[in-house]
């Protein structure tokens, strides 16, 4: 089996990094489907509720649109993981990891929408249609705003941080030695040779 050069300032391959990046985006996952779930259940237990019947026209198209997209979130979520499954042992992790990444980035925009009608419902129900849709349009602003918006400025941000110079990079050499697991000691100083030499010649 050919050998992989580092590709990272980690030291990492890249079947190395595509394994800590995959640990990373199922650890990603467990948090957007906690979410999910407690959404999902709060709208399958809705449609047996006394007041369920009561829906206008309205209200039931967002609440079934609502449920439909979560259900599609969760199987953006879950998908994940059964792809890994599939392709197990098959030299295909890189692969796995980038279709991973774009199932779940479309996953959270499906959840956008689904938090969005959830709370247009629920507030619609209980104090009115005006009401409703401002606090659907209040929680797809925040989730946009939080989800979108605020890892642009902050890539934007590390982008002029290191346009700045202020993040430096690793040495080859030091790198190239944390791979081989050896130990690299720095040479001494100039001073401290010249001042050895002094101190033998007196002696």
């Amino acid at each position: 089996m050919a050998e992989h050069s580092p590709c990272t300032a980690r030291g990492e391959t890249p079947l190395q990094r595509a394994d800590r990046n995959f640990v990373e985006l199922l650890q990603e996952l467990r948090v957007t489907q906690t979410g999910v779930q407690i959404l999902f259940a709060f709208l399958l237990s809705l449609a047996f509720t006394s007041r369920f019947s009561s829906l206008d026209t309205a209200q039931r198209v967002t609440y079934v649109s609502t449920l439909l997209l979560a259900v599609l979130a969760a199987a953006l979520f879950t998908a994940p993981a059964a792809l890994h499954r599939s392709l197990f042992q098959q030299g295909a992790k890189p692969r796995i990891v980038q279709v991973s990444s774009r199932l779940a980035t479309t996953g959270l925009i499906v959840l956008v929408f689904a938090f969005s009608g959830s709370v247009l419902l629920v507030v619609d129900v209980t104090t009115g249609r005006a009401g409703g849709i401002a606090a659907g349009a209040a929680t797809f602003l925040v989730c946009v705003g939080l989800w979108g918006l605020l890892p642009r400025l902050v890539r934007r941000a590390g982008l002029r941080q290191a346009a700045n110079g202020d993040c430096e990079e690793p040495e080859p050499a030091v790198e190239e030695a944390a791979l081989q697991g050896t130990v690299t000691i720095p040479a001494p100083r100039r001073g401290g040779a010249s001042r050895r030499e002094a101190s033998l010649r007196r002696r």
